[in-house]
């Protein structure tokens, strides 16, 4: 069995935010060493900001390339005011930049068929705009995960997941793509036109 991350741990959280906040909280170790600890132990109790490194460059691998701050809410703002068809077309060509075949289901429980290097995933995605994530798609998304004989599930949304939704998609292998993840895979959909602000010549 796989182990997965718990999304809301420590090193989770600091994987999805800037890269060099976990360098900061490695900086303070090394920091707080040399002030508080006796010059025999500085050099090992500065050593305790050494994953925090790791996870920083880890952090700024995944972050290589990712749209601005300000790109990737006007991209989740598109995506909102999509209609299914047309958000569809921009998963999939999403998916495929980065190496899937896509295959599009029938049935309602989930919506593509993802395969890569022999690794197949789930998605479901209809719900996207749903302003709050609870378990009960996800279990719908399960269902078609073991029906398929799938690694894993991928469920897309907008809106914010339960509590009992986030451990419900840890202990279940089902990926929650949301917030800047999304809109990395989004990219390259095209914004939606800025209306005019009147008044201004």
């Amino acid at each position: 069995m796989k182990l997965r991350m718990a999304e809301n741990s420590l090193f989770a959280i600091l994987l999805r935010s800037r890269w060099w906040i976990s360098l900061l909280v490695a900086a303070g170790f090394v920091a707080v060493s040399f002030a508080l600890l006796p010059e025999s132990v500085r050099m090992v109790g500065a050593l305790g900001g050494a994953p925090f490194v790791i996870i920083s460059v880890m952090a700024a691998r995944r972050q290589w390339g990712l749209p601005s701050p300000a790109k990737a809410e006007a991209l989740l703002k598109t995506a909102a005011g999509m209609g299914w068809p047309e958000l569809a077309e921009a998963l999939a060509a999403g998916w495929q930049r980065e190496g899937y075949s896509v295959q599009r289901l029938q049935g309602g429980q989930a919506d593509f068929l993802l395969e890569r290097q022999g690794r197949t995933v789930v998605a479901s995605a209809r719900r996207w705009k749903a302003a709050r994530v609870g378990t009960e798609p996800l279990r719908e998304l399960l269902q078609a995960v073991d029906r398929h004989e799938a690694s894993s599930g991928l469920y897309v949304a907008l809106g914010e997941p339960s509590e009992a939704a986030v451990g419900f998609a840890n202990q279940n292998a089902i990926t929650l793509l949301r917030g800047n993840a999304l809109a990395q895979l989004l990219r390259d959909m095209p914004l939606a036109a800025t209306p005019a602000v009147r008044g201004k010549a």
